[in-house]
């Protein structure tokens, strides 16, 4: 999952747009415009984020770099940060009544923290891998890095139920970073600049949000800055924000539609 943002796969990339292209008669089209933008952490590879009474919670990857974090939106300054144990991957992360919640990469390996004291409360484990998490009223929702999301009892976190991610039928693999939107799940999918919103009752893709060119060519730092990775909503002031993997800026974007 590591990658720099020059080198992103056109495999990827290729199929994904095939896939888009085909559907684009049946599937909405996303652009964007920048309502705000925000200063970040160059140096936080970002895996997971969301947004909780005025304050970002930021996860950040790599062996011996993971973090949490809680971090002021408006300045980029961390106010509260827990260095993950150096032999974890540190992936996405959702907070529960009281609770944050987190994933690491490849150790099937998950942690319940306190979200107001970072401290950790149990750990969970799981089959495959771990990518990203958001959640609804009733359930956490994961992603492993495939085309499927697994849903898991808040309280257990065992898996409940899956449901595929297609376009038009096609499975889409890659889905990384979630968050909840208005009842949508909207996924980043990995190496490309596209975030699907997605049903989560069946996981068929009802919008596909085009964020090329979001982060300018003079903010890339070549072999550091990688993809677009992390969105976060508040859903009492109604913002969308976005960011990617060592990003110097995180953006509050306004969707435009059908470009």
């Amino acid at each position: 999952m590591i990658p720099t943002f020059a080198t992103q796969s056109p495999l990827i990339i290729g199929l994904l747009a095939m896939v888009c292209m085909d559907a684009q008669a049946a599937v909405p089209r996303y652009g964007y415009e920048i309502v705000h933008t925000y200063p970040h952490d160059a140096t936080a590879f970002t895996e997971g984020l969301f947004y909780l009474n005025g304050f970002l919670y930021e996860s950040t990857g790599l062996e011996e770099h993971s973090s949490i974090r809680k971090v002021r939106l408006e300045t980029g300054e961390v106010l509260q940060k827990l260095d993950i144990p150096a032999q974890y991957f540190g992936e996405g992360i959702v907070n529960w009544h009281g609770q944050l919640i987190s994933l690491t990469w490849k150790s099937h390996l998950g942690f319940v923290y306190d979200l107001a004291t970072f401290k950790v409360q149990r750990q969970f484990h799981y089959p495959g891998e771990g990518w990203a998490l958001t959640r609804d009223d009733s359930a956490i929702i994961m992603s492993d890095g495939t085309s499927e999301l697994r849903f898991l009892d808040p309280k257990t976190l065992k898996e409940t139920h899956r449901i595929q991610v297609t376009i038009e039928g096609k499975p889409i693999s890659n889905v990384n970073e979630l968050e909840w939107v208005k009842g949508e799940i909207y996924a980043n999918v990995w190496q490309t600049d596209w975030v699907l919103r997605i049903d989560p009752a069946n996981g068929q893709v009802i919008g596909i949000i085009d964020l090329s060119g979001l982060l300018k060519r003079a903010d890339i730092v070549p072999g550091q800055t990688d993809v677009l990775n992390g969105i976060a909503y508040d859903a009492k002031g109604d913002r969308l924000f976005v960011t990617g993997k060592n990003w110097p800026k995180l953006f509050e974007i306004r969707l435009r539609g059908n470009p």
